[in-house]
């Protein structure tokens, strides 16, 4: 029923300051801008998602909520929104699996640069019920418009998001079984822990249990990002030009790959940049 992952909303602080890291991080321009319902939105669309910054404004009981949510932290990743091909197929299998989904109600959306509007349908799954991880389905009316690149080495896609668990079985029911993501990698390290990999679209859905003392078990989070990068090399040269603290490329855990870590510049959000080698001509 899940083609692909739509967006990730971040919850920021600070919405213009927001803006101009990712648009630094990333190397592109925004895509869609707006405000509304006690938030100021900000997105950046790639090849295979978006990200959606939102920031809460005024007052209101969305923009306590947000503000209550961030506490003092610059930023953290909030929901995962899921693109379906059928709404009412998809809300009647989160119904059959007790996910608990709310009514589908249509939602319109209005660029301020521009003044493009974009409609799509949506429903949510019970928080309480998908391990604590906000998760969104949305049919979209019309694709988005994607994000201009303002510099070398841009981010071209996201490769995975990632979510910390403390039980790793109960996530991968929640992800494989009901939502129906097809799991690709399930393998357990001393220096790692546990990873499971679920495919979503073209890019992958990453379930990490690394226990910790005081962990909860019922509850899940989502950790961080790792985005795709053509050039990781140019990508380092123009983040580092920009006052970015970034780490050296090193050798990835998956054959072919090259990653670095940034350390600044994310509104703290978990970030590494990924370069995959071309695969050899057949």
């Amino acid at each position: 029923m899940i083609t692909g992952l739509d967006h990730v909303v971040a919850l920021v602080s600070d919405i213009g300051a927001a803006k101009a890291a990712y648009q630094t991080l990333l190397g592109r321009a925004p895509s869609w801008q707006n405000s509304g319902d006690g938030a100021d939105r900000v997105l950046f669309t790639l090849q295979n998602m978006s990200i959606e910054l939102m920031a809460p404004s005024g007052a209101g009981p969305a923009a306590d909520r947000m503000r209550e949510l961030l506490e003092d932290r610059e930023g953290m990743l909030a929901s995962l929104c899921f693109r379906v091909a059928d709404i009412n197929k998809m809300h009647r299998r989160l119904d059959r699996v007790a996910l608990k989904p709310d009514p589908i109600v249509e939602v319109e959306s209005r660029d301020d640069t521009s003044g493009a509007v974009l409609h799509w349908k949506r429903t949510r799954a019970a928080t309480e019920l998908t391990r604590g991880v906000r998760m969104f389905f949305l049919e979209l009316g019309a694709e988005r418009p994607h994000s201009t690149e303002t510099g070398a080495g841009p981010v071209i896609a996201l490769d995975h998001v990632v979510v910390a668990t403390e039980d790793s079985e109960r996530a991968a029911a929640l992800y494989g079984a009901r939502l129906g993501l097809d799991m690709a990698l399930d393998r357990s390290h001393h220096d790692w822990g546990q990873l499971m990999f679920f495919r979503c679209g073209d890019l992958v859905v990453e379930v990490v249990r690394r226990p910790v003392a005081g962990g909860d078990a019922s509850h899940d989070r989502l950790w961080g990002f790792s985005w795709r990068v053509g050039d990781i090399d140019a990508t380092r040269a123009r983040l580092m030009a920009a006052g970015v603290d970034v780490s050296e490329v090193r050798n990835g855990r998956k054959p072919g790959t090259r990653v670095m870590t940034v350390r600044n510049g994310t509104c703290g959000i978990q970030t590494i940049l990924l370069e995959q080698s071309p695969k050899p001509a057949a």
